[in-house]
């Protein structure tokens, strides 16, 4: 390493993984209950698990994003970390608060939680994504603020770069809209209107300019281009997905009781929002064929790549196939909508921890990269978690077409529930695609522990 304190990192990105393997046990457990409605219940019920899914795939997402910045940060700034004691305090307090928060939902009925945290003093639960109780959302709070604090020190004692910048312009913007999680009006239409500004604002907004830092960085780092270049791509992508992203929020407000401007404004710049993710993706394969080095690590490479066109297909593509306000008045909380979601999610902020991971494990565990042996294993978890995301989205696409066809396009449309009986067979194939994602995601953690074996001749 170039830096001691980039080590910061490590307790980071062990966290990040060992949630992503609960985030997708409990979707394997979800995805059983599609088929089988009393399967662990009432031990695990529907709406238990969804929460514990859906909390995890933010949480372990966050200590992925924060341990790359961790580790990127001062070697981009050329200095130290400013206090990596306060980077170690703020891990085990986000960790604790969150296995404590997933042992309450698990545990706990949530009115009971919501009794037990407070929440009657400062009420923000029962809103989706948003379930934390209100002392776990200001822990968050805590822990997001003395981050940011941390990053931005240390960026203003050293270098600023490009990647640098963008990096904590998302962060701030992280910290900031989380803000909104505690606005909670008694007016259901407001009440969603800024619950979206989380949601939306996060996902489709800042979030992109953490993922185009870290993916720069990388090909920076592995392809050996000029820094100049890698900087100017990166502008116009982040300024792309913010004049696309803020404004395409009013893909959410079609039908929340908003004014029908929206109905414009969100059907018009969320078309344009697959934009910056069809940039990211030339920006990464022109960066890998201009490389100037031949970089060892070639499964971080091959992740990089990967995030590119990933996220175009599952942001980009899929998102545009249903976010038109003439279609998405039939596909509207369909499965069409959980297609877009698993493959959005996968392709351009899980793929993006696992490049990071995959490039800086081995630097700080000594090496420039992994042996040959452990590459060849991650690269195989790639390609399974990959096709098995890619199927798991067909599935539900298909699932989704036919929904809404039955169920609400069609001249005699059906009840839900019947509806639900006849897709079933989609859920049964998005179940054992679940289980072969999995399985990937088993090796990418062995890959770190594959050893090579000793050269002809070689002694103990």
């Amino acid at each position: 390493m170039t830096y001691e304190t980039q080590a910061v990192a490590k307790p980071y990105f062990i966290a990040a993984i060992g949630l992503f393997v609960a985030q997708v046990l409990f979707g394997l457990i979800l995805g059983m209950q599609y088929v089988v409605g009393d399967f662990l219940f009432p031990e695990i019920p529907f709406n238990v698990a969804r929460m514990v899914h859906t909390n995890l795939l933010i949480v372990w997402l966050l200590f992925g994003f924060m341990g790359a910045s961790y580790f990127l940060v001062p070697e981009e700034a050329e200095r130290e970390l400013h206090s990596p004691k306060l980077a170690m305090i703020l891990f085990w307090t986000f960790l604790i608060a969150g296995a404590l928060t997933i042992i309450g939902y698990l545990f706990v009925p949530y009115a009971g939680l919501a009794k037990m945290t407070g929440n009657e003093f400062l009420p923000t639960m029962g809103r989706e994504f948003l379930e934390q109780p209100s002392i776990t959302k200001i822990g968050i709070v805590i822990v997001a603020l003395g981050f940011v604090y941390n990053i931005t020190m240390t960026v203003l004692a050293g270098r600023k770069t490009v990647v640098n910048v963008v990096l904590i312009t998302g962060l701030v913007g992280l910290a900031v809209m989380f803000l909104f999680s505690f606005v909670n009006p008694d007016n259901l239409v407001l009440d969603k209107y800024y619950w979206w500004w989380v949601v939306h604002l996060w996902v489709e907004g800042v979030w992109e300019l953490i993922l185009g830092s870290i993916l720069a960085y990388v090909l920076i780092k592995t392809t050996g281009v000029d820094r100049e270049v890698v900087e100017k791509w990166l502008y116009v992508i982040i300024a792309m997905a913010l004049i696309t992203g803020i404004i395409g929020t009013g893909h959410h407000y079609f039908w929340i009781g908003t004014p029908g401007y929206w109905l414009w404004l969100g059907s018009i710049f969320s078309a344009l929002e697959p934009i910056p993710f069809f940039l990211m993706t030339i920006f990464a394969f022109n960066m890998v064929n201009q490389r100037r080095r031949d970089h060892p690590n070639k499964a971080a490479v091959l992740w990089a790549m990967g995030t590119g066109v990933m996220a175009f297909l599952g942001a980009g593509v899929w998102g545009f196939m249903h976010t038109l306000a003439p279609v998405n008045y039939f596909t509207h909380g369909t499965q069409i909508t959980a297609a877009h979601g698993h493959m959005a999610f996968y392709g351009a902020y899980a793929m993006i921890v696992m490049c990071i991971i995959s490039y800086a494990m081995p630097i700080m565990r000594g090496r420039v990269a992994n042996g040959r042996r452990a590459q060849v294993v991650e690269m195989w978890s790639f390609w399974l978690m990959t096709v098995a995301m890619v199927f798991i989205t067909l599935f539900l696409t298909a699932a989704g077409v036919l929904q809404v066809w039955l169920q609400r396009y069609s001249d005699s449309p059906q009840p839900f529930m019947v509806v639900q009986d006849q897709i079933a067979l989609f859920y049964w194939m998005r179940e054992g695609a679940g289980v072969v994602f999995m399985i990937g995601l088993m090796l990418y953690l062995i890959s770190f522990w594959v050893k090579e074996p000793e050269p002809v001749g070689a002694t103990a």
